[in-house]
């Protein structure tokens, strides 16, 4: 009975300080130029959640923002289609994350594309970024190797794993509350 009732306080005491981590403006963009960067977009409006939206931001556009969200998922038709070389995005990711982290940013990592989002392209932008956020919110399906947990645990990142990616509005709308 005090295992869980140590858990519970845990929890409670976790999700008070954790609902106060994340703030307004937001920026939302791609890390590795996949569609899953829309499907975040959508999530947003559909939450009400505010986000200026460029899915190739540079480190020196970033100005004023206080959480930057990366979608995490690679495609290489959507690198064809944005004229990026897959070492061009992940040289973008890392910039871009040294220059959120020394401006005091937050980051919040979403993996939604599931299975068909994971694999050698999309690891490479899951190494380069999950490790570096604050946050992690990853559909179960894109987690059937542990590959985020065990980031998570690694690193102590907070994380969330939803069933579908329409479960990821919820905990998205917590981090801003």
């Amino acid at each position: 009975m005090k295992k869980v009732f140590t858990s519970v306080l845990f929890i409670i005491l976790s999700i008070g300080v954790f609902a106060a981590k994340f703030e307004k403006p937001i920026l939302l963009t791609s890390v590795g130029q996949s569609a899953d960067v829309q499907m975040v977009k959508a999530l947003l409006k559909k939450g009400n959640i505010e986000a200026e939206f460029d899915k190739s931001v540079k480190a020196e556009d970033l100005k004023g923002q206080k959480t930057v969200i990366l979608a995490i998922g690679g495609s290489s038709k959507g690198l064809g289609a944005a004229g990026i070389k897959a070492e061009d995005e992940i040289a973008r990711v890392e910039k871009l994350i040294k220059a959120a982290k020394s401006k005091g940013m937050k980051l919040i990592g979403m993996h939604i594309g599931g299975a068909a989002r994971r694999g050698e392209l999309s690891d490479k932008f899951v190494y380069v970024a999950a490790p570096y956020v604050d946050y992690l919110i990853v559909v179960s399906e894109g987690n059937k190797d542990g590959v985020f947990t065990k980031i998570s645990a690694d690193k102590k990142i907070q994380m969330d794993e939803v069933d579908k990616v329409a479960g990821a509005l919820d905990p998205l709308k917590k981090a801003f509350e």
